[in-house]
């Protein structure tokens, strides 16, 4: 019986029983671990899921699983440091012949430490990740051939580890070659096992495990190489072990928040055999991509209520590049339109909702109240005049020529601009730039205007 299969019809029917926030809650990230002697063992990835499915959710897991199994299973919930206990136990139980090759059987990504959920079909390309994207893409259809390694680079939260993650389902998916997938804190942690003792006060059996586990295997996938900085000794073996699987013409696959040259900590052997192959990096998302994976998170979950795209907007104009914020921004919305009641989500209860998360930068707030207070004193207005909804001509002219410099000074985008000037749509902000546009070309004083509250603002 295939438990991913099986795990992922049970998981389909549980979408119907609880509501989508509920099952990206509890259910979405658990996995199907084994089916041994009766007992159905399920990996969850805190322990407040393994006591509230217990709590709440047992008797509807039980009779679902059990009618798709066609069959009576107890069920455990359990931790991934519980399972990794449970097979150091069972695997010392063992001869030193049988040791069994933990993290690395074939076609199997749970084993192989991967997240199922991760793939290339829901990994949204734009501008700042489409060579990226390519790049794993090329090593996925030729591991050991294209690009080895393959090292990606770029801050946290935009894409490194599902793309890392989809090049392993790739591959298992299409070939029996063996994939791990481990940060290089497992690593560590597995490499400082060497010196532990077993009740005869060797360790042969551990060593031929680890040699075992990771020089054995046809494609390796390392995350955050960087905390392996400030291990020395776990940097030789990394480095021995480097050697042995690119002499083998197995693929690495390596991710870091900086480029190979600014990983300082590293040794020099290391960081030189990272740009044997191919370096690439991943930049922020732009407004357009930001949108875009919104809108994916809201499809993507079976959201049952609509959000505007006016409140999709805000969303991906205030809360940041990190693409795990911007799909946490999403639920936190769901869950306080249903704390207030099943309330519409509209935008003023996005911002409502959202305002102690919103993930503005100090100079970028900043430059766009400068621009506000320096184009207010200059027409003798006030500030929240420009956030009014007041149409009168001696306010509209004053907002449209500061929305117009915001535009011009600042790498803002129109529904980020329209959301400091009181929420405006961003169609409202695009046309008062391009009226002033316009009627600077023919109109010396107003020229005159713009250029010297441009060297007032500077």
């Amino acid at each position: 019986m295939n438990v991913t299969v099986l795990w992922d019809n049970f998981l389909d029917e549980i979408k119907k029983e609880v509501t989508s926030l509920s099952y990206e809650t509890w259910f979405q990230d658990t996995h199907l671990y084994s089916l041994k002697d009766g007992t159905a063992t399920i990996i969850v990835p805190l322990a407040i899921h393994k006591k509230h499915l217990a709590d709440n959710y047992k008797d509807l897991i039980t009779e679902t699983f059990n009618k798709i199994a066609n069959s009576n299973f107890d069920i455990e919930f359990l931790l991934q440091d519980e399972i990794e206990e449970k097979e150091e136990i069972d695997r010392r139980k063992e001869d030193l012949n049988k040791v069994e090759e933990v993290g690395v059987p074939f076609n199997n990504p749970l084993k192989s430490n991967l997240n199922v959920n991760y793939t290339f079909d829901n990994f949204i390309v734009g501008n700042s990740n489409k060579f990226a994207h390519a790049a794993a893409l090329s090593v996925a259809e030729n591991p050991g051939k294209m690009y080895n390694p393959l090292f990606i680079y770029g801050n946290s939260g935009l894409g490194k580890t599902h793309l890392m993650h989809a090049i392993g389902n790739y591959i298992v998916q299409n070939s029996n070659k063996r994939v791990l997938y481990v940060t290089s804190e497992q690593f560590i942690s597995d490499f400082l096992g060497i010196n532990k003792k077993d009740d005869m006060g060797t360790n042969f059996d551990y060593i031929e495990y680890f040699k075992n586990k990771y020089r054995s295997v046809d494609v390796l996938i390392i995350d955050d190489i960087q905390f392996l900085g400030t291990a020395a000794k776990s940097q030789q073996e990394f480095f021995h072990t480097f050697n042995t699987l690119y002499s083998d013409n197995k693929q690495i696959i390596i991710s870091s928040d900086r480029s190979p040259d600014d990983l300082k900590l590293l040794e020099d052997r290391l960081r030189t055999r990272f740009c044997w192959g191919l370096t690439v990096d991943i930049f922020p998302p732009d407004f357009e991509l930001r949108v875009a994976i919104l809108r994916k998170k809201i499809l993507g979950g079976a959201i049952e209520k609509n959000i505007p795209e006016d409140v999709i907007e805000y969303i991906a104009s205030n809360m940041g590049s990190d693409v795990r914020q911007l799909e946490g921004s999403v639920n936190r919305l769901l869950a306080y339109s249903t704390i207030m009641g099943g309330s519409e989500i509209t935008l003023d209860l996005a911002i409502e909702a959202l305002k102690d998360f919103i993930n503005r930068g100090v100079s970028e707030k900043n430059d766009i109240q400068k621009i506000q207070k320096i184009v207010a004193e200059f027409f003798r207005i006030s500030p929240e005049d420009m956030k009014s909804k007041k149409r009168s001509a001696n306010l509209a002219f004053p907002r449209q020529v500061a929305m117009y410099l915001c535009r011009q000074m600042t790498d803002e985008s129109f529904p980020k601009i329209g959301m400091e000037f009181g929420g405006k749509d961003h169609s409202t902000v695009m046309h008062s730039c391009e009226k002033i546009d316009r009627e600077m070309k023919t109109n010396k004083e107003l020229y005159n205007t713009i250029e010297k509250l441009k060297k007032d603002i500077h």
